[in-house]
């Protein structure tokens, strides 16, 4: 079973970084893309380490994460408007550096490189919190409610640090034209969020009480 998880975990890894490439460096029209280099390198540099530690300490959750196959009709459309969100901002920062229409301060690309690194950091504690922390919306066998850490916080800090890693990429990319299909990422995630509720607090036991308990979903104060 294991060997069998390490393939789909590399081969995922490998089409991610094909598909990435493709709808970055195409429009760009050269390979020369420093903005496409570094969202790169800051994703996919850390994923073999994440993935190996979750290989050896949590194979379960590991495969969880693998698994994207939604069984909820709203989360496959949410599933599809991620999917369209991001091919449209990939697109629109290749055509912007190579057409050269807008130039991001060389301080908000780092601001955008640290909020992207932070919000890496903060969905691999999510994932050390919560061992049922499934990519698909479902209630696993035995699953209980987590509600210590940063879920005493907020309901879904996974879609907290989500939200954060999504609106920093345009400015990891250097493009302010990319930003624009990623203002839709919040209206996506709140669509994921509703909808998720709706099946945790009927299938999941004590859930209910768990919303009670921690006011906010996922801003802290805000909603």
């Amino acid at each position: 079973m294991k060997k069998k998880l390490l393939l789909a975990g590399g081969l995922k890894m490998l089409s991610g970084l094909l598909v990435m490439g493709l709808l970055l460096f195409v429009p760009a029209g050269t390979w020369r893309y420093p903005g496409g280099w570094r969202l790169m390198a800051l994703l996919f540099v850390p994923m073999p380490v994440v993935g190996a530690v979750l290989y050896v300490k949590a194979p379960e959750l590991l495969e969880k994460r693998l698994n994207s196959r939604e069984q909820e009709p709203e989360q496959k459309r949410v599933i599809l408007l991620s999917a369209l969100v991001f091919v449209a901002g990939f697109v629109l920062a290749g055509l912007d550096f190579h057409f050269g229409w807008t130039h991001l301060p060389l301080a908000v690309v780092i601001a955008g490189c640290v909020l992207f690194c932070g919000a890496y950091g903060l969905y691999a504690e999510v994932m050390r919190e919560n061992a049922w922390l499934s990519r698909t919306v479902e209630v696993q066998e035995d699953q209980r409610v987590v509600d210590t850490g940063l879920y005493g916080v907020v309901r879904h800090p996974m879609y907290l640090g989500v939200l954060v890693l999504f609106l920093s990429i345009p400015l990891v990319l250097g493009s302010a034209v990319a930003l624009v299909p990623f203002l839709l990422v919040p209206w996506v995630l709140v669509k994921r969020i509703r909808n998720e509720e709706r099946v945790l607090e009927t299938g999941l036991p004590g859930y209910a009480e768990y919303r009670n308990k921690v006011k906010y979903r996922l801003i802290p104060f805000l909603w």
